[in-house]
């Protein structure tokens, strides 16, 4: 019996190139259709729980939902549901549920990007924001390294968790820097939620000038690491 010829590499590379431009296409049209009502939604806290209360105890799941959905379709910010999450279920439920969606949304960007790799990337980041990351791949402490950045209020975590992807990095390595390098900034979002939807304004607006402030900080420090990279980078091609 005569085996079927195996797909050549080029009906592969096409293959694949005509899956991540279909994906590119429902990205679009998902963050238009459901992302940014989405996004409306939990921008006013106090109509958000109502909603998720009408639900009952699938509003968890639901949310849960949301903040997946977000981390999976990087263009989504996810700064409006850690607050919503905070107000809807308090500052510890809605850190829990928001930490296990977004992990479940990294592991599944991880798999994605491992099968597809660049061209997926590319979907959602250009080339210069991906080149400005690749220190991560080469530093000799990578991994130390990886976590530090990834734990930085106001660093790219949605690209972090794709470019781990077409890393080497081991899944449960990855897993590990995905859920605790988060902690930091969905605890502070979701502690002003909390303060908000318990009316203590004064606690409010503390956590959110302190979110917003180590959000830049953290910012400027994860831009003058990129800097400082690239300038070596760019020292040690011009040694003879």
């Amino acid at each position: 019996m005569k085996r079927k010829p195996s797909m050549t590499p080029a009906r592969k590379k096409g293959l694949a190139i005509l899956l991540v431009i279909l994906f590119a296409g429902l990205t679009a049209l998902v963050c238009w259709r459901v992302g940014l009502p989405m996004v409306r939604l939990a921008s006013d806290p106090e109509s958000f729980r109502q909603w998720l209360d009408q639900r009952r105890l699938g509003g968890a799941v639901l949310y849960g939902a949301m903040v997946f959905f977000q981390v999976l379709f990087a263009v989504i910010p996810g700064e409006p549901l850690e607050i919503a999450g905070g107000y809807a279920f308090g500052a510890f439920w809605g850190t829990v549920i928001c930490l296990i969606a977004a992990t479940l949304g990294s592991l599944l960007v991880f798999v994605l990007v491992r099968r597809f790799g660049t061209r997926l990337v590319e979907v959602f980041f250009s080339l210069e924001k991906l080149q400005k990351v690749r220190f991560l791949q080469d530093s000799p402490k990578r991994n130390v390294l990886f976590l530090v950045v990834f734990m930085i209020p106001g660093t790219p975590k949605d690209l972090l968790c794709y470019f781990a992807g077409l890393t080497d990095l081991k899944l449960s390595v990855f897993l590990l820097m995905a859920s605790l390098g988060r902690l930091p900034s969905v605890v502070t979002s979701t502690v002003g939620g909390d303060a908000l939807g318990t009316r203590n304004y004064v606690l409010a607006a503390v956590a959110f000038v302190v979110t917003f402030l180590i959000s830049i900080g953290g910012l400027v420090c994860y831009q003058r690491i990129c800097a400082w990279h690239a300038r070596r980078k760019e020292e040690a091609g011009k040694k003879p």
